[in-house]
C-alpha cells in the first residue's frame, strides 16, 4: 500500500499517533557526562530502543522510525563508527528473533551500499524473516539522509518517464523509501537539539515536532507519554481552519 501526501489529502488523525518518528540523539553526551566512553552511550540507547519498542506495541502505535546513523555520520571519528557499525550487527542479531515472536516487521531504509557485505546479508536476512508480521512496523534510518531519499526516487522515477513527462508529487511517492507507512503524526528530537538534521524531509511536511533536553538512554515510557500528551494537545490543520476542523 501506497499512502496519499498529507499535502493532497487529510488523513486521518487519532488521539494516538499511528506513526512516531524519532532521532535518538545524546547518547555520546550521556556518556560523557558520566566519564564512560561515547560507545558506552551507544550500547545504554539500544537498551533505549528495546524499551521503546515495547512502549509503542502497548500503546498501540503502527509505525516508530528510529534515525539510527545518518548519511553524516561518517564524518566522526573512524574508531566510533567502526563501534557503532559492530554495535548495529550485534543489536539485529540479538534482537530480531524477539521482535519475530512479538509479530514485529523490521525495515532498514536508506543507501545501504556503503555497509560491508556481512552487514547487509545481516538486515536482508532480518527484513525477510519479519516481512509477513502484521504487528509495529520498526523502521531503522541508517546511512539515511533526507535529501538521498529524494534524490534516489526521482532518479529511479526518470528511468519510467519519458522527456515530456512532467512529475508531480503522486508520480514521486511511491519511489521514496518510506512508501510503505504513512507520514509521521509526531517527530521527536531527544539530546536538546532543536533540528531536523536530514530526517525525513518530505515525509516530516505536516508532523507535529516535539523536542527534548533528555538524553536518548534517559528516553523512557513515562517520557514518550508526555511526548503524545503534548501530541494530543496540539490542532491538526492541514491547511484548514480550527472551525473547519472543529465542524
Amino acid at each position: 500500500m501506497v499512502h496519499i501526501s498529507s499535502t493532497k489529502e487529510v488523513p486521518v488523525v487519532g488521539s494516538v499517533p499511528q506513526h512516531i518518528a524519532i532521532i535518538m540523539d545524546g547518547n555520546g553526551r550521556w556518556a560523557t557526562k558520566r566519564f564512560l566512553p561515547r560507545v558506552a552511550g551507544h550500547a545504554k540507547g539500544v537498551d533505549a530502543v528495546r524499551v521503546m519498542v515495547k512502549a509503542c506495541v502497548k500503546r498501540e502505535v503502527k509505525y516508530l522510525t528510529l534515525f539510527a546513523f545518518s548519511s553524516e555520520n561518517w564524518r566522526r571519528p573512524a574508531e566510533e563508527v567502526s563501534l557503532l557499525m559492530r554495535l548495529f550487527v550485534t543489536a539485529l542479531e540479538k534482537e530480531v528473533v524477539k521482535m519475530h515472536a512479538n509479530g514485529i516487521r523490521l525495515k532498514v531504509v536508506g543507501d545501504l551500499s556503503r555497509f560491508d557485505a556481512q552487514l547487509q546479508k545481516t538486515i536482508h536476512a532480518a527484513e525477510t524473516l519479519t516481512e509477513s508480521n502484521q504487528g509495529l512496523t520498526v523502521t531503522i534510518c541508517a546511512n539515511y539522509g533526507g535529501r538521498w531519499d529524494i534524490v534516489q526516487a526521482f532518479n529511479r522515477l526518470k528511468q519510467e518517464l519519458t522527456p515530456d513527462n512532467a512529475i508531480t508529487e503522486e508520480q514521486l511517492a511511491p519511489y521514496l523509501s518510506m512508501a510503505y507507512a504513512p507520514e509521521p503524526d509526531l517527530f521527536i528530537r531527544t539530546g536538546g537539539e532543536t533540528r531536523i538534521s536530514n530526517f525525513l524531509l518530505w515525509q516530516l511536511a505536516y508532523s507535529e515536532l516535539y523536542f527534548t533536553d533528555t538524553f536518548w538512554p534517559d528516553f523512557n515510557a513515562h517520557a514518550l507519554d508526555d511526548a503524545i500528551k503534548s501530541y494530543q494537545a496540539r490542532e491538526r490543520r492541514f491547511g484548514r481552519t480550527s472551525a473547519q476542523v472543529l465542524a
